[in-house]
């Protein structure tokens, strides 16, 4: 079986690509995953998100479909975000609500290395929704370019080059960044990768 983990020069090559320290993508992998993008069954690391569910029933057309899971499993499509529960339950949470909606499921998910979210998919530039699903589902390479996309869509270049952790947090996390230190978790993992890569 081919490896699915990412190499050191993969990071490397798409650190060059931004232009950026290696040291500063490092970090970012670290914070977003704890360094790695697949769960021990082999299948993407994702954290699926009652309330964009709910988003994304109502933007993709399904405003009834969001009314009748908020009232059966308010745990899967919800106003509010949380009830995550446990890491390893994350891809059967996904499964239910794709029993509802497939497309607004996939797109209520983090997904991988980054923790990118599946909704961005055309944002990003794949051809289609599946598309961006089989390429989080292909290796930490794959998640890693996405990671990267959403770096570059975002405007978030410059806050990596210039180790502005707060601006970056708030352009990658949004503006609740702070609530979970991800600006001060950042500068710490950038610290320990600067001195070792």
């Amino acid at each position: 079986m081919i490896s699915k983990k990412i190499t050191h020069q993969q990071i490397q090559d798409q650190a060059k690509s931004l232009g950026i320290e290696t040291a500063s993508l490092r970090a970012v992998i670290e914070v977003e995953c704890k360094s790695s993008g697949f769960n021990q069954d082999g299948t993407p690391v994702i954290l699926f998100e009652r309330h964009v569910m709910r988003q994304r029933l109502i933007a993709n057309g399904k405003v009834d479909v969001a009314y009748r899971m908020m009232r059966q499993r308010p745990d899967l499509c919800n106003t509010i975000s949380g009830g995550y529960g446990l890491y390893s339950a994350q891809h059967g949470r996904l499964n239910v609500a794709a029993q509802y909606d497939r497309t607004s499921a996939l797109e209520s998910a983090s997904w991988g290395l980054g923790q990118v979210m599946g909704y961005h998919w055309k944002s990003l530039g794949y051809p289609s929704l599946q598309s961006f699903i089989n390429a989080m589902y292909r290796d930490e390479a794959s998640q890693l370019d996405a990671m990267c996309r959403y770096i570059k869509v975002n405007n978030l270049i410059n806050a990596l080059k210039n180790r502005d952790w707060k601006a970056f947090a708030r352009g990658y996390n949004g503006s609740a960044y702070a609530k979970n230190n991800y600006d001060v978790k950042l500068a710490n993992a950038y610290k320990k990768w600067s001195t070792t890569t």
